[in-house]
């Protein structure tokens, strides 16, 4: 190729990219306006995504005080599990409330809080029975009562649960879709035991399954910004707990 037809190539070339250049629109720059309703397209969709996990996934609390010592702390972040006992048309549930399940409901006795946690002691067709300070439980296909062994209270409340007023014997029979919920500070707390303040007319010792929000799932714990670190309230150092929440203690007799 002599130097004429390479010249003619490199000016065909050249040409040829001015070309294509000249034929790309220019980007389009938005209005203000319809830079704002992009951003209110993008935030409806973040809100309803934000909704939609908050209502029927999981949701996030925090503890308020200290009635499920040493299990949980007072300030400490939790996430609930609400997927775990939804109950889904034509498909029911999709799990049901287990023994030793630590649950976060709402009891309807307090205008200042509407949520508690506790933990799920007696399930639907429990007898129940607290004699002595100790925990008793019964099946209806047994006969005698079998003594619970709950590893997950502290010293101080491990074989010190109480019976309200005098007496040294209490029975309770759980009704069908009901729970009976005790906290894992027996001394410095109400619940079942007391319906949950006074058990006066209307009230009742038991949660209903539909007043159940959902499962304790994790345990974030509470991160002290003075100290910087993970803190409980009597200020020993934590750490988190992601999806190990120790819940399950074997019974053989009641495994039927």
């Amino acid at each position: 190729m002599n130097f004429k037809e390479k010249y003619k190539e490199m000016f065909s070339k050249e040409k040829e990219d001015k070309d294509l250049l000249n034929s790309q629109e220019p980007e389009k720059k938005l209005t203000m306006k319809e830079e704002a309703i992009d951003f209110l397209k993008d935030l409806v969709v973040i809100l309803f995504i934000v909704i939609l996990i908050r209502t029927f996934i999981m949701v996030p609390f925090q503890i308020s005080g200290s009635s499920m010592s040493d299990s949980f702390y007072d300030r400490e972040y939790i996430i609930v599990d609400k997927f775990s006992y939804l109950k889904l048309p034509f498909f029911g549930s999709m799990s049901n409330p287990t023994r030793w399940d630590v649950v976060v409901f709402r009891p309807w006795v307090s205008q200042d809080k509407e949520f508690f946690i506790k933990r799920i002691v007696w399930v639907p067709w429990d007898t129940l029975k607290i004699e002595k300070w100790e925990v008793y439980i019964k099946k209806s296909w047994n006969e005698e009562f079998i003594k619970l062994d709950e590893t997950y209270l502290n010293g101080n409340n491990k074989g010190y649960t109480y019976v309200s007023g005098d007496a040294e014997e209490k029975l309770y029979v759980v009704p069908e879709d009901s729970y009976f919920v005790m906290w894992d500070n027996r001394w410095h707390s109400t619940d079942s035991r007391e319906c949950f303040y006074s058990c006066v007319v209307h009230k009742t010792n038991f949660i209903k399954r539909a007043d159940i929000e959902g499962l304790v799932l994790m345990d974030l714990w509470y991160f002290d910004l003075w100290k910087f670190g993970f803190k409980n309230e009597n200020d020993q150092s934590t750490s988190p707990k992601f999806f190990n929440i120790p819940r399950q203690h074997e019974y053989p007799e009641l495994s039927k």
